[in-house]
């Protein structure tokens, strides 16, 4: 059979905080020194989030670190708005949940699938709803 996706990293914090109802894979926009720095192994998910911003979804916080800053001409931001690639159809019934049903969208993992970084986002409800109506 195919090989499954492989893994590169997990944010484990997301499973530990939320109930997450269902998982969507989506491409990244990635630049070159970024796909480097992730095929080195150089990536952290610990601090991403995903936010909703002019009807298109984007990961933040997902830091990497480049592999060397020897050229001068890129200055590498580790920690930029990078877009999630994702069908419009999709994009659509994440952001209806997200604005309609109070859900979450968490970055859950990073991996590879079929050679090609992939971000798993899932669509989640927080586990310590404190209401403050």
């Amino acid at each position: 059979g195919k090989p499954g996706p492989m893994s590169i990293t997990t944010n484990k914090k997301a499973f530990h905080d939320y109930f997450v109802e269902e998982k969507i894979e989506a491409g990244l926009a990635l630049e070159g020194w970024e796909v480097k720095a992730i095929r080195a192994g150089r990536v952290n998910l610990k601090e991403s989030y995903v936010v909703i911003k002019n009807g298109e979804i984007w990961l933040l916080g997902m830091h990497l670190t480049p592999l060397y800053t020897a050229s001068t001409h890129v200055s590498p931001e580790a920690t930029r708005t990078r877009k999630l690639l994702l069908h419009r159809d999709q994009i659509d019934k994440l952001i209806g949940k997200v604005e309609r049903a109070g859900y979450a969208l968490i970055p859950l993992d990073l991996h590879y699938t079929r050679g090609r970084v992939k971000v798993e986002v899932g669509l989640a409800k927080g586990k310590k709803m404190h209401d403050k109506r």
